[in-house]
Order: C-alpha cells, then sequence, then structure tokens
C-alpha cells in the first residue's frame, strides 16, 4: 500500500474541515473562567532542540482510529442504511411510541395494571413477547420516555411509580422537558424524582447538568405504589406526594418557561401508571381544545392495544385499532428469528409499519433527492398493492412513494425508489396497505440518494470524508463487540439481506449488515491501513478459509468467493487482533490466561498456514505485575507482533503514565527475551470526554508515542464517531459528531488532524526547561522540522526555543486552545478549532512563542 499520508492530501484539500494551514481557521481560547488567564502570571519554558541528533523513527500508522459500534458508530452512522431495526429482531415493547419517544433504555409493557401502566429496567432486556398493560424499562444509567404530542407551561402532571429493585438512585417526571438526548444530563427540564436512596422527595433542575433545588425526607414502602404530582405556575413549582403537598420552591434563577413532559429514570428499574396532565387554559395544547376558564385534565395513553405488537424500532400505522392486527411471529422469518405479519380485517382501513431511524431521531429527506430500498414480503393474497412512501413524523404529508404488486406465500424481494417533492429533517419511512389482507414483512432496506454515498459504498459520504480529513492513516475496526458468541466473520459476508442478526454485546439486537469486509472496503476506499480484530472461538477452519477469502487469489475456494461477492483483488489484509481485552473481564485468572494462549497459537496457525504476512496483535490485558502476563508474553513471543495496550485519555496529562508504562513494557520485553521483536500497538485510548481535556489527553499521549516511535504501530483514540445526543451506552468520547444532517469535529478530532497534516518521520532531542510538554521531529533530507508543544496549565506558558542545526527564516504556527470543558455542537460546530499566524527569530536565531492556557501548538519550521 502507498504510503497513507500522501494517498489522502487530495481528499484533506477538499473538505471543509482541512483548512487549518489556509489562514482560515480563527483560534478561539476559552479560558477556565474570563479573568483566570490573566490571574496567571506565564509561565517560562527554555526548550533546546538538536536537530541532527536523531532519536528513533516514527511510523506513517501513527495517527489512528477506533471504530467499534459502541454508541451507533457504524448501525446508524457511517453505515447509510436509514432503516433502523431493519430484520424485526427487537421485541415488541408495547409502547405508545405514537405519542412517547424513549431516550434510553429499554421500555416493556408487562400488561399486569391496566392500561396505564409501564416499566422499565436498567441494563438488557429478558426479551420474548410481552403481554398487555404495564411498562418496564431498564435503563443504561438513565433513560427517559418523552411525550412527543404535548406543549407544556402551566397546570400538573401526575403519575404512580414503584422501584421493581433494590439498587440504582431513583425514579420520577420530568416538567417542561427540552433539548433532550440519550445519557446522563442531555436535557433541560425540571425533575420531581422520588429518591430510593435516601428515602426522599426531591425537586431537580436540569440545564445539561444536575442541579438540586430541595428535597425533603418521605417514608414509603419501595415495592408499593407511590402518586407523585408537580403543579407549575410560572416560577412557582408545588410538589405533592401521596397526595400531600411536601415541597413548595419559586425558581427565580432563569426559570424554565415551556417544554414536554416525561417519565424518568435514574439508574434503578421502576414501574409507571396513570400518568395524567392537567393544563391550564392558557397552555393547553390538546387537539380541538375547547377555550375554558377549566383546566383540562387527560390520562394519557401509555400502552398500545395488545392486538398492536410490532417490533421496538417501529411504529404502528393502522386506521382503526378494530380493524388491524399486528404480532411479531418468531418462526419462518426470512432471516433471524421474527418477522413482522400485519393484517386488515375490514376494508375502507390502512394497516401497516413506519420506522424513523436510529432511535426515532428522523430521517433525512432532500427535495428531488432518490431513496432506494428493498424489502422482504409475502401474502397469501392475490395481487395486494403494498405502498412504499416517505412521510412526514407524523404521517400526515406525503413527500414520495411507489405502489409494489404483492403475490406469492413465499419470501420475495421487492426494490423500490422514492424520489422526494420536499425536504424535511425529520421524516418516516412507511409500508402500508388498503384492503383486508395479511401481509408478512421482514429485512426493509433503505438507502440515500447515490451523491450521499462514500465512493460508491452503502456509507455515509459527510462522515467518510470527515474522517479522510482527520488524517487518519490507521484503522482499528471492533473492540469489546468482538467477544459476543455471535460474531463470526463468515456471518458478515455475501448479500446484506441473508447475513443473520446476532444477539451483541453492546447492542442486544445487532446487524450483520455492515462487518470486518465492509470495513475493510471502506479503508481500502481512503486509503487508510486497516487493521481488525476477530472472536478468539473462531475455528481455526473458519480463521484459515477467512485469510484465502480476504488474501487468496482465484486458486482458493473462498478467494473465489469473495470474487463472486463482488471484489476480485485480494484486500491484502496485513494485520489481525485475535480477541479484545482478553483475560481480563473474569480477572487476572491463569485457567483464562492459559486458554487464551492456546486459542491465539491455534489461530496463529491456521491464518500462517494460509499467509505468513499477516502480523498477529496479542489482545490480552496489560499487566506487568502479573506472571501471567510474562506467560503469555512467553508463549506468544516470535508468533505474535504486537501486543495491544490500552490506555486513559480523559486527563490532559495523561502522556506522562502513557510514557511510564511504555518504557516499562519495552524493559520487561527485553528482560523476557533480549532478542524479542514484539512490539506495541495502541488500539483504544479510551476516556468519558470529547472536550479540549480529551484533546489535550491525545495530544500528550502522541508525544509519549512519539518518543517510543520504533516501539509503536499506531494509537487510536476511541471512539471515531458519536451521534449526537444518543449516548445510550455511556461511552462519550467521540472525535466526530454527527445527527442526519450534519457532521463536526470535536476538539480531539482537530488535535489528530494538526498532528497528522504535520508529520514527519523522524524524532530528534529536545530538552525543555519548564512544564510545556514537547517532542520535535524533521524529515529525512533536514528540510523541514516540526514541534509539538502542549501546555495543560491555566497559565499561559512563554516558551523561548533554541534551535541547534537547523536554519529557519520563518514558522507557521497552527494552535487551539480552549477551556477544559469547551466542545463543539450543533449550530456551534466550530467555536473549539485551530488557528494559524507567522512568527520568526529574533537576533540571535531563538525562537519566542507563548503557548495559551489548555492549548496544543504545533511549530513548523
Amino acid at each position: 500500500m502507498s504510503n497513507p499520508l500522501q494517498a489522502k492530501t487530495s481528499i484533506l484539500l477538499l473538505f471543509l474541515f482541512a483548512d487549518i494551514f489556509r489562514g482560515t481557521g480563527q483560534q478561539v481560547v476559552h479560558p477556565v473562567n474570563p479573568d483566570e488567564a490573566n490571574n496567571h502570571r506565564a509561565a517560562q519554558n527554555h526548550i533546546t532542540i538538536d536537530a541532527a541528533d536523531i532519536r528513533n523513527t516514527i511510523p506513517p500508522t501513527m495517527f489512528g482510529t477506533c471504530m467499534e459500534d459502541v454508541n451507533h458508530e457504524i448501525y446508524g452512522g457511517l453505515y447509510a442504511q436509514l432503516i433502523m431495526g431493519e430484520s424485526f429482531e427487537e421485541p415488541a415493547s408495547g409502547i405508545n411510541y405514537n405519542e412517547w419517544k424513549k431516550y434510553g433504555g429499554y421500555w416493556a409493557a408487562d400488561r399486569e395494571y391496566g392500561d396505564s401502566s409501564i416499566s422499565i429496567v436498567p441494563g438488557r432486556p429478558t426479551g420474548g413477547m410481552v403481554g398487555a398493560n404495564d411498562i418496564d424499562v431498564e435503563p443504561d444509567g438513565s433513560a427517559r420516555l418523552i411525550n412527543d404530542k404535548q406543549n407544556f407551561r402551566d397546570g400538573s402532571m401526575e403519575a404512580d411509580l414503584r422501584f421493581l429493585q433494590t439498587r440504582g438512585n431513583g425514579a420520577g417526571i420530568l416538567l417542561r422537558a427540552a433539548d433532550i438526548g440519550i445519557g446522563n444530563n442531555t436535557l433541560i427540564s425540571y425533575e420531581v424524582r422520588l429518591n430510593r436512596e435516601t428515602n426522599k422527595l426531591q425537586l431537580l433542575k436540569h440545564r445539561q447538568d444536575e442541579q438540586m433545588l430541595a428535597e425533603m425526607p418521605v417514608a414509603f414502602r419501595p415495592d408499593s405504589w407511590q402518586h407523585i404530582r408537580a403543579r407549575l405556575q410560572g416560577a412557582q413549582i408545588s410538589v405533592y406526594f401521596n397526595d400531600s403537598l411536601t415541597i413548595s420552591y419559586n425558581d427565580d434563577e432563569g426559570p424554565i418557561t415551556a417544554g414536554r413532559i416525561g417519565l424518568a429514570i435514574s439508574g434503578t428499574p421502576a414501574s409507571f401508571r396513570n400518568v395524567r396532565l392537567t393544563q391550564s387554559t392558557s397552555s393547553a395544547n390538546l387537539p380541538n381544545a375547547h377555550h375554558t376558564e377549566q383546566d383540562t385534565t387527560r390520562q394519557l395513553t401509555l400502552i398500545r392495544p395488545v392486538e398492536q405488537q410490532v417490533s421496538d424500532r417501529w411504529d404502528v400505522i393502522a386506521s382503526d385499532a378494530h380493524e388491524t392486527h399486528f404480532s411479531l411471529v418468531q418462526h419462518d422469518a426470512f432471516n433471524g428469528l421474527a418477522m413482522q405479519s400485519i393484517e386488515l380485517t375490514s376494508a375502507g382501513g390502512k394497516a401497516g409499519v413506519a420506522n424513523r431511524g436510529l432511535n426515532r431521531w428522523g430521517i433525512l429527506v432532500g427535495k428531488g433527492q432518490t431513496y432506494t430500498g428493498t424489502c422482504y414480503l409475502k401474502t397469501p393474497a392475490d395481487g395486494l398493492p403494498v405502498t412504499m412512501a416517505l412521510e412526514s413524523a407524523d404521517g400526515s404529508r406525503t413527500y414520495a412513494q411507489q405502489v409494489l404488486t404483492i403475490t406469492g406465500n413465499t419470501w420475495k424481494e421487492y426494490r423500490f425508489s422514492l424520489t422526494a417533492d420536499a425536504s424535511d429533517t425529520n421524516a418516516r419511512f412507511a409500508l402500508y396497505f388498503r384492503q383486508p389482507a395479511k401481509l408478512c414483512v421482514d429485512q426493509v432496506s433503505l438507502l440515500p440518494p447515490s451523491a450521499k454515498l462514500y465512493r460508491d459504498l452503502p456509507m455515509r459520504a459527510d462522515i467518510g470524508n470527515a474522517i479522510a480529513a482527520e488524517g487518519v492513516t490507521f484503522m482499528r475496526y471492533a473492540g469489546t463487540m468482538v467477544n459476543a458468541a455471535g460474531y463470526r466473520f463468515k456471518k458478515m459476508i455475501g448479500p446484506r439481506a441473508s447475513r443473520p442478526p446476532y444477539t451483541g454485546h453492546w447492542n442486544e439486537y445487532s446487524t450483520n449488515g455492515f462487518g470486518i469486509e465492509d470495513f475493510l472496503q471502506f479503508c481500502e476506499a481512503s486509503h487508510i491501513t486497516p487493521a481488525f480484530a476477530i472472536n478468539i472461538e473462531e475455528t481455526p477452519q473458519d480463521a484459515a478459509d477467512m485469510v484465502d477469502y480476504l488474501n487468496g487469489d482465484e486458486t482458493t475456494a473462498w478467494g473465489r468467493r469473495r470474487i463472486q461477492n463482488g471484489h476480485p483483488k485480494p484486500y491484502g489484509i496485513r494485520y489481525i487482533e485475535i480477541g479484545n481485552e482478553e483475560v481480563m473481564f473474569e480477572g487476572d485468572d491463569e485457567k483464562i490466561a492459559d486458554h487464551y494462549a492456546g486459542r491465539f497459537l491455534t489461530l496463529y496457525r491456521a491464518i500462517h498456514g494460509r499467509d505468513t504476512a499477516i502480523q498477529l496483535v496479542c489482545s490480552a490485558w496489560w499487566r506487568p505485575g502479573s506472571a501471567n502476563t510474562k506467560k503469555i508474553f512467553n508463549a506468544l513471543d516470535g508468533k505474535a507482533a504486537f501486543w495491544d495496550y490500552h490506555v486513559g485519555g480523559d486527563n490532559p496529562a495523561s502522556g506522562s503514565e502513557v510514557d511510564k508504562a511504555l518504557t516499562l513494557m519495552q524493559q520487561l520485553f527485553h528482560q523476557w527475551n533480549p532478542s524479542t521483536t514484539m512490539r506495541c500497538t495502541i488500539f483504544e485510548e479510551n476516556g468519558g470526554l470529547h472536550d479540549m481535556r480529551r484533546a489535550l489527553g491525545h495530544a500528550t499521549n502522541l508525544n509519549a508515542v512519539r518518543r517510543h516511535g520504533d516501539f509503536m504501530l499506531t494509537s487510536c483514540p476511541a471512539n471515531a464517531l458519536q451521534p449526537w445526543h444518543q449516548n445510550d451506552n455511556d461511552w462519550d468520547q467521540g472525535q466526530i459528531f454527527f445527527t442526519p444532517d450534519t457532521v463536526w469535529g470535536m476538539p480531539p478530532y482537530y488535535v489528530q488532524q494538526m498532528a497528522a497534516a504535520n508529520y514527519l518521520p523522524l524524532r530528534v532531542q529536545d530538552s525543555v526547561e519548564g512544564a510545556l510538554d514537547v517532542t520535535a521531529t524533521r524529515d529525512k533530507e533536514g528540510k523541514t522540522l516540526v514541534l509539538h508543544l502542549v501546555n495543560t496549565s491555566a497559565a499561559p506558558a512563554e516558551a523561548t526555543i533554541h534551535i541547534g542545526h537547523f536554519n529557519g527564516k520563518t514558522a507557521r504556527v497552527v494552535s487551539i486552545a480552549g477551556s477544559p470543558s469547551a466542545e463543539n455542537s450543533p449550530g456551534h460546530t466550530r467555536d473549539v478549532v485551530p488557528g494559524e499566524q507567522t512568527i520568526r527569530p529574533d537576533a540571535k536565531g531563538d525562537w519566542h512563542y507563548t503557548c495559551s492556557p489548555w492549548s496544543y501548538t504545533i511549530i513548523r519550521l
């Protein structure tokens, strides 16, 4: 493969983000508070560089990223499939999604306590079909169910709730909620919470954070039904517990004036029922509301009728509940375990299902643009007209439609094409029919217009272009997701509609629509060096066949299979990781360590029996003080080319610890075997942040990797991507964020882009008197020199730089700075971006530059 840095030069120039050396960027500095930077005296730093003293080389693959479908990086992100839940594998929850929208967690009706009851439980759903009238939910830390129809100002909301287990924090109701997302602290709202741990009723205020306004102790049995009610009139809030006034509070500091209502969970399983909304005349927002001086009270419907059981990612289309019957059938599916059955029993009605994409955040539709799709259908009817459509979220407006004639009670693939006559960022896909009949549906796919696809692949062009513009030279695919029992290579190839879904690690109902081969095609199109992980329980034969499929020619059976699947040229894969974070989840266990070493050696023999050029990566968790770590090293030495070491990145100064850890790893390797060739690769730089703290953590980690360049393959921040406000697994650490219509970089993205755009292969000697973290690199010819300076302090840092054996006349400086919590967001996607300037040496030939507080700076001579 050609030099990936050179291959991406044209891409970098084409994409919007790659403007940091064109003079268009403006440096944005956000000090910790408006006066803090001025209150700190600038720290003095004296830096000496000897450009003739080469210390080590630095691999061009250094600028990596880790793509793992933790938070819909793939399914809902890079993979352009617009339908979420295309295989109808998710069980029916029973939630009335025509009025409510969930944000995290697993909500389900159990129908034990009547038509108004639901429950939510944290973790994973129990699976299976639900019964009739109640809702359960499992939150991932927090979860919310928001009423999409009611705009609330003044009035009251009430509900019954009870707790299902003895763990977690609490549950309650939300009022005047807005800017809602998945994950903790992703909304603006008032919350009334019954805290199970403290036995208190709490009034909280959220503005993308959590503020306690008031709390009072209350006596209750957690497993019994409790009644809570909150009445809001302007800034006055009254909270009742079991009909007794418990909290009275006047919010005179920036009160929240309007928004939605909802149910909320904070890490504990709970049930809800009897949700009622009373709105004052001035704020009533009910359909056909009659103007009256009386308040309007309505009991809100939480649950669909029992005959409307559809897969949880889909919504019901029904003109009359008594004329339709929906059921999930767990036999005779086209693919996977389940299919959706829809039946219309009388004339004049309408029955079908609708899909609004990832977590119902809406499908992006553009006027004049054509969307193509496929679905698998069967019907006992003769010539049933079935409509495929793009519609507004509530179905009131149709943007495009095509009617298909469905015949036969065996599965057939049907293709359709929809050209929209209007634009909508929150549309839905609908499938329905209007005459008495029964229809079975499975495996539905919808792709954006070809112009929005990345290099003719079924991937989002805007996301693919953003990855390319970041300057990524190496990409590692799949982390803990590979540890799922159903994660197998042979299930990821061939026609997508026939690839079996499986029980995943991060997502209970995972798709194989995007797998290892699709990842390799993206890397191939982007000129990125790829590596991927496989499950350690792959059979030796399957591993050997995989190598033939990826790297073999037409003389091998599996090489021919790849050619038949549309990829004549071998992929030429060179890096495969065996497992992920092995010997970790079970603790430091000798039997587990022995099992991993044995599986590695078995797969090593199978893979190298087909291609000895493939370099294998050991994924055993690095515990330098453990005898099991040394035991695994001895077993794999000479067979594993690299040991995967996972590091942290949230601490701005994390590079210091990484530097020490890499030094120790290298020492131990050579202590255990002085002639070893095993090296290190960082396939995951983990954390929970995506702000300037994480950006500086990555910058100092890059400096550490440069110092150990001869020992390293790459350094891959996790995660590459993250959908905005869809953080349903709590890993809030994406470099690139996206919505259906927008893609933007977070501060760590720009750090990686700056570093990659200024890659030079040789590290030279540096010495620093001061607190700045500095490395210096140069090209082989000695014509260009680059300094990387990281200031992890709230004070500016003045640097005097003396450079030996290099005569530079001018230097371009690019820097990114901001308060530790600074980040970018929709509507403010370039608040924190690099800025550029030019500097010159003084009369003595020394250079002077003041690094902003909390900054990463590149000086290029």
